[in-house]
């Protein structure tokens, strides 16, 4: 495979161009045209310029495949390819204060987490920088929007993969999809969501990018959370909760937890009260939603009146939280169902794109 030139930040391209002999505007053309999702080959440039670009670098890392819409609540679902024929997915779902695009950072995962699809196969490797940002640059362009007015106005890293496993390439990422001049998605309309890598939440707390840091729970004790959550083994809950006082300390950004409601594992009231004690007089925002079952998993979510009185009881307890809608659910909408179902509708043995 060859590089990718949505890696490079727009001092990194302006080097670039130089080094190819070409003259310094040059590289803000090609920026623009690689912001606006273009390929290589599509750019406004000269045609031997175009040529050396291609020759070293992918004309389309990212290519969306196939694109599924909800009709319960008009949610998509964009399979990508990317240059290697493997396969990741992102949703893009409207809300009233803008447009969220989920995204993935790794093609597969290794967290092992039970509820989650994207754990079936392992971790099969890292997407660069401009990967991820290309996940992006195609839906915006794909639902109409340009740089000026963006169809993708939100980005949340929920998609496959642990953000923090690949992280590197996630905080490249981050300094690229937030900088001027560029597609400049405040870091404020931003979330991190990680299952709890307890040195990677203190590095980022220094990396001096405020983004709404998320950390999936999903249990209120080591034992029951090392049930769901293989993690757990490694790294406490009170490790995860000193980790997120210290993003609060550095960045005086309040944290979120995300806790799925699983049927008969951690959706009663005595696990609402137990997360009420836990969280209780922290900076903190619980989000409470239901399981989005995986059909290779034997989990099953919390019924609706359940989930009700989940939040009641946060509430009542002084907890600030909300009970997420689940959308896209009739296509799939967990992370890693898509690319699942595709890969075994298409039979693909290597699990790739061709």
């Amino acid at each position: 495979m060859k590089q990718i030139l949505q890696d490079l930040s727009r001092d990194e391209l302006n080097a670039l161009v130089e080094e190819l002999g070409e003259k310094k505007f040059r590289a803000g053309q090609i920026y623009l045209g690689l912001m606006q999702g273009k390929k290589i080959s599509e750019l406004n440039i000269p045609a031997p310029l175009r040529s050396a670009l291609i020759e070293r670098f992918e004309d389309e890392p990212v290519r969306i495949v196939k694109t599924l819409t909800s009709q319960e609540d008009g949610a998509k679902k964009y399979l990508f390819a990317l240059a290697d024929g493997n396969l990741i997915e992102g949703v893009f779902m409207k809300y009233k204060y803008g447009n969220t695009q989920c995204v993935s950072t790794q093609v597969g995962c290794r967290m092992g987490c039970k509820f989650c699809a994207s754990t079936l196969n392992g971790r099969l490797r890292d997407l660069t920088a401009g990967e991820i940002l290309s996940e992006i640059l195609a839906v915006n362009r794909s639902e109409g929007g340009n740089l000026k007015d963006r169809a993708v106005t939100n980005v949340v890293l929920m998609g496959s993969g642990e953000p923090f496993d690949n992280y590197g390439n996630v905080v490249r990422f981050l300094r690229n999809v937030t900088a001027e001049g560029g597609i400049a998605i405040s870091a404020r309309n931003i979330s991190l969501s990680t299952c709890g890598l307890v040195p990677e939440m203190r590095k980022f707390a220094e990396e001096g990018i405020p983004l709404n840091l998320t950390v999936s729970l999903h249990a209120t004790t080591d034992e029951e959370r090392a049930r769901t959550m293989p993690i757990a083994n490694k790294y406490q809950i009170s490790e995860i909760l000193e980790a997120c006082a210290y993003y609060f300390e550095k960045t005086g950004r309040r944290y979120i937890f995300e806790y799925t409601l699983i049927s008969g594992e951690n959706a009663d009231e005595k696990h609402a009260l137990a997360l009420a004690k836990l969280l209780k007089g922290r900076p903190c925002h619980v989000n409470l939603i239901r399981l989005n079952e995986v059909k290779e998993r034997p989990l099953r979510a919390a019924e609706e009146r359940t989930a009700r009185k989940f939040l009641e009881v946060l509430e009542a307890q002084g907890i600030s939280a909300t009970l997420r809608r689940s959308m896209g659910s009739d296509i799939g909408g967990a992370c890693g169902q898509l690319r699942a179902s595709y890969i075994c509708s298409q039979n693909f043995p290597d699990g790739k794109f061709s």
